[in-house]
């Protein structure tokens, strides 16, 4: 299948090849879009790479994908290890790690080096794009982008409007978020947007439960799929978030929110304190 493309957007930046960057960069590409992933780190840049690599391929055993066409896509990518590479982009995505100093940093540079009329995004999934915006000179092209995880597979966009983010810049992105064959959904900028304001009250639940010895993880979690049709229950969808980054989401709404429902669970410092992260780090409430 040919890609559609992406409208007004013909080059395209992602800052952070992690899980998340790589993910947004691969769809990028897919979708016909020149785009170049940043990474401090040239580990980090090569791994990522891979990864795209490796998914693109899984698309062609499965038949969602044609080999001429996955091999495009990766041709589509450039690397790079320094921020200056935003330099020619329409749009720029930052996937970094969920730390307000490290995002507010990013994009106090990204206002610097990006072109005057470019969009600056956040795939941040809970820290406010009104702060993230006043970093910059350009708050009303300052926008959230949140994806979800895995990336390539995942329908949702979350499209988060700052206080000054301008109508243009939201149809702007909406409509590329659907030419990236996406779902976009509107909202507004309050802690933890309506996806994690939702989930990880859920989450923090399940963890206390844990706690308090109400059941075991295998047992939440059965009776969370089985009773209530989800297709992974909290704890197993932590372990594959990652605790440290449910952590810092929690702890988000409950600065923001200032509201005591919001308190992370105890068990959830200990076990991030401990070093269990869940899937990437070979343990979280299950083992890996």
């Amino acid at each position: 299948m040919e890609p559609q493309g992406t409208g007004d957007v013909r080059r395209a930046a992602v800052v952070g090849a992690g899980q998340m960057g790589n993910g947004i960069t691969h769809v990028f590409a897919a979708s016909g879009c020149a785009v170049t992933m940043i990474d401090v780190s040239a580990d980090a840049v090569a791994r990522g790479r891979d990864t795209i690599a490796c998914n693109l391929d899984r698309q062609v055993r499965k038949g969602s994908l044609d080999a001429a066409a996955a091999e495009a896509a990766l041709g589509r990518i450039a690397t790079a290890t320094a921020l200056d590479a935003v330099a020619g982009a329409d749009i720029v995505v930052e996937a970094a790690t969920e730390r307000p100093d490290l995002k507010f940093g990013i994009f106090a540079d990204l206002d610097r080096l990006a072109p005057a009329g470019a969009i600056l995004a956040s795939n941040t999934s809970s820290i406010s794009i009104t702060e993230i915006a006043a970093r910059t000179r350009r708050p009303e092209a300052v926008i959230g982008m949140h994806f979800m995880n895995p990336v390539p597979v995942m329908q949702l966009v979350e499209v988060i409007r700052g206080l000054a983010t301008s109508d243009d810049t939201t149809q702007r992105v909406m409509a590329l978020a659907r030419a990236l064959g996406k779902v976009p959904v509107e909202a507004n900028d309050y802690p933890g947007f309506v996806a994690n304001r939702i989930l990880m009250p859920m989450i923090n639940e399940a963890v206390y439960c844990v706690m308090e010895g109400v059941g075991t993880p295998e047992a939440i979690d059965t009776v969370m799929k089985l009773g209530m049709n989800h297709p992974m229950g909290p704890l197993t969808l932590a372990d594959f978030i990652g605790l440290d980054t449910c952590l810092a989401i929690l702890e988000v709404l409950h600065a923001g929110l200032g509201d005591p429902k919001y308190r992370p669970c105890p068990l959830l410092r200990k076990y991030v304190a401990a070093g269990w992260l869940g899937r990437k780090a070979g343990r979280g409430f299950y083992q890996y």
